[in-house]
């Protein structure tokens, strides 16, 4: 590893990272200035291989994986977002509310975790919601269930009268294992008034992680770029999300979810992305983020291709099969709906990496040397 670091240094362009690199080399902590430098450079190759001799350190050569399966019980929504093209009236053409059986013909043993997510329904009831975790958790007791985003978590407290304790513990005592990373979008609020004002504020988003993760919740983290935000903003979040991390341990990973405007509200407000922020959102992530295990390389948003790149540039994940994804998809994405487990063992070994079958808890499954 330090003939790595010393090739690093060697290789570097931009000399102002060197202080950078010399803080990666001793496990410092990186400040935001820091990270604001590493958006702003245009030595790309030199960030990458920081945040690529971090991954290292940690997993070496292991990029994870999970056989998994998307269900979006409904995509009637009582509040409209701008970047969203997912959630819609009830009156809308193309409303539906999924049945029972719908959900369960989607599941199989085989399927290691359900990712439940959905529109925030005004006429469901919290029971209706616990209604689907059980079902799925009775009928499939060896799946894990990460269900809900913390806005989601929030709906429920308004439609059930309840605490947010209470709402929490009833969820893991129906079966939720962990709770999604979806409703950060970008924390700051200037941002968040702009894109997604209706949405919980970023506050009490923070605040439901902190007391999922203290009832041994564990959970995700997003965020959401490529729209209308600055780096400064980009490097907020990720401060936000270190320090929630900090005062109450219990994130599993980070994903960049890389923006589809088409058939949104911010379609025209929306620039070409290159390819090099895509890398530089990863890399900063796994060099900022130094208390989270892993950062995903969500090839539903970013490609297939590309998440590939980015397993290079710091990911140590390649989420799973996310078999039928449906809300990105809605919104543009040019990604495949799904991929089988041979297709993802596949991507990451051309990718130069072993892969890691896991499960939602990141319990291995098989190594695929």
């Amino acid at each position: 590893m330090e003939r790595l670091l010393e090739t690093i240094e060697t290789l570097c362009q931009d000399k102002s990272l060197l202080p950078i690199l010399d803080k990666v080399e001793k496990e410092e902590r990186l400040t935001f200035d820091d990270g604001l430098r590493i958006l702003e450079t245009d030595d790309l190759h030199t960030v990458g291989m920081m945040a690529d001799y971090v991954k290292r350190k940690r997993e070496g050569n292991k990029v994870y994986f999970v056989v998994n399966r998307h269900v979006n019980p409904t995509n009637i929504c009582a509040i409209s977002c701008k970047f969203c093209a997912f959630g819609v009236t009830k009156r809308s053409s193309v409303a539906y509310e999924l049945s029972h059986k719908q959900i369960l013909s989607m599941l199989s043993d085989e399927i290691k975790e359900v990712h439940i997510v959905g529109g925030l329904h005004p006429e469901w009831d919290f029971q209706h919601y616990l209604d689907i975790v059980r079902l799925i958790k009775d009928t499939y007791p060896d799946t894990h269930i990460k269900a809900f985003t913390a806005v989601e978590i929030d709906w429920f407290t308004e439609i059930s009268g309840m605490g947010l304790e209470d709402v929490l513990v009833t969820l893991k005592e129906a079966g939720v294992d962990a709770l999604t990373g979806g409703g950060a979008e970008i924390l700051h609020p200037d941002v968040r008034k702009k894109i997604c004002a209706p949405k919980t504020v970023a506050t009490r988003w923070e605040e439901i992680h902190k007391l999922a993760h203290s009832l041994g919740i564990p959970t995700n983290a997003t965020i959401l770029y490529g729209h209308i935000e600055k780096p400064f903003h980009v490097v907020d979040h990720l401060e936000r999300l270190r320090r929630v991390e900090d005062e109450s341990p219990g994130f599993f990973a980070f994903i960049p979810v890389l923006f589809q405007p088409e058939n949104t509200g911010l379609k025209k407000q929306v620039k070409f992305v290159p390819g090099i922020y895509d890398l530089k959102i990863h890399a900063l992530a796994r060099l900022y983020l130094d208390n989270f295990p892993h950062i995903k390389a969500y090839w539903i948003t970013l490609g297939e291709k590309t998440a590939q790149v980015a397993l290079h540039y710091g990911a140590s994940d390649a989420d799973g099969t996310i078999i039928r994804e449906k809300i990105i998809h809605d919104a543009g994405a040019p990604s495949e709906v799904g991929h089988s487990r041979d297709f993802m063992v596949n991507m990451i070994k051309n990718a130069g990496y072993t892969p890691v079958e896991r499960d939602a808890l990141y319990n291995v499954v098989r190594v695929y040397n």
